[in-house]
């Protein structure tokens, strides 16, 4: 909420712009897993354990810009008091975990599960299975574009837009080796090909492929398949995310164009003090001075 999160390697900041105006800075440091087992780098694995570490740092940063904008605090009821008494310091965390976890069920129930389940009321009617596997995909790309609709209309989903259209800015404006100031930043685009949003679309899309050729006669079969394979989805959807990012192909340029469109919903154009809170997120985890000189003087491929 009204801020922006950069990571660079193991280190990330989160800048946000508080009620009174000025930018708070949280800097700490996340040693990933697969630093300390090399076996989770491996192409697959390590878009799975990606995954779980940037919803682990995700919640956490949201956790931190919103206690800026949290009402009046309540006399803690009885739950609370009985909870903090059991994990003391630990509460906080405990109930972070608490939250990731259940949102994470409710992804799976609602972009996976309900797809698939709408698709079999059409058994009777639709006999092929190949028919009736493109259709929960259509369904599952369809209820996650109402969902990302619905939300933008939202005030305070609409203003995570635009932080989000900052973050691409920034990041392009640096990337095309610019000095980070909001008239050189104001000119870039709002889209970026390493987006989370793309992610997500892809995710969608490789289910759709991977159902297509995984068949099973058992529905609940099908049904657990379809949420013990959501990390292997993600694991190969992250190794297109991450060749999109580096590739200049025609090809690959062509396949994340979908990705990119679905950035015309999630980012808003951000104004300067948005942008000026991205400025802040970056100088926290990197020294874009140096990057910039070094790419002037021929030092860096860009």
């Amino acid at each position: 909420m009204e801020g922006v999160m950069m990571k660079n390697k193991e280190n990330y900041a989160v800048a946000v712009r508080k009620p009174n105006h000025e930018i708070e800075i949280m800097k700490d440091a996340y040693e990933s897993l697969d630093s300390r087992y090399p076996v989770l780098g491996l192409p697959i694995i390590r878009g799975m354990v990606t995954l779980g570490e940037s919803l682990y740092i995700g919640m956490k940063t949201l956790a931190f810009s919103s206690s800026f904008y949290e009402e009046e605090e309540q006399e803690p009821g009885r739950l609370e008091k009985a909870l903090g008494r059991i994990f003391g310091d630990r509460l906080e965390s405990v109930v972070m975990g608490v939250t990731m976890a259940f949102s994470v069920v409710m992804a799976v129930i609602i972009f996976m599960l309900l797809p698939f389940y709408l698709s079999h009321l059409l058994k009777g009617a639709i006999t092929s299975y190949t028919v009736r596997t493109l259709i929960e995909g259509v369904f599952r790309v369809g209820i996650f574009l109402l969902y990302l609709w619905l939300i933008s209309k939202m005030e305070d989903i609409r203003r995570v837009f635009m932080y989000h259209g900052a973050e691409h800015k920034t990041i392009n404006c640096l990337e095309h080796g610019e000095d980070l100031t909001p008239e050189n930043i104001r000119k870039y685009s709002r889209f970026h090909k390493r987006c989370g949003t793309s992610f997500m679309l892809i995710v969608m899309i490789v289910s759709i492929l991977m159902f297509l050729f995984i068949r099973v006669d058992q529905v609940v079969l099908r049904m657990v398949l379809r949420v013990v394979l959501v990390p292997v989805i993600a694991g190969i959807s992250y190794e297109f995310i991450r060749l999109a990012g580096k590739s200049q192909s025609k090809l690959v340029e062509i396949l994340s164009k979908p990705g990119l469109s679905l950035q015309y919903l999630t980012t808003r154009e951000p104004d300067d003090e948005m942008l000026e809170v991205a400025i802040a997120s970056v100088e926290s985890v990197f020294d874009w001075k140096e990057y910039v000189a070094a790419m002037r003087r021929g030092e860096l491929e860009d």
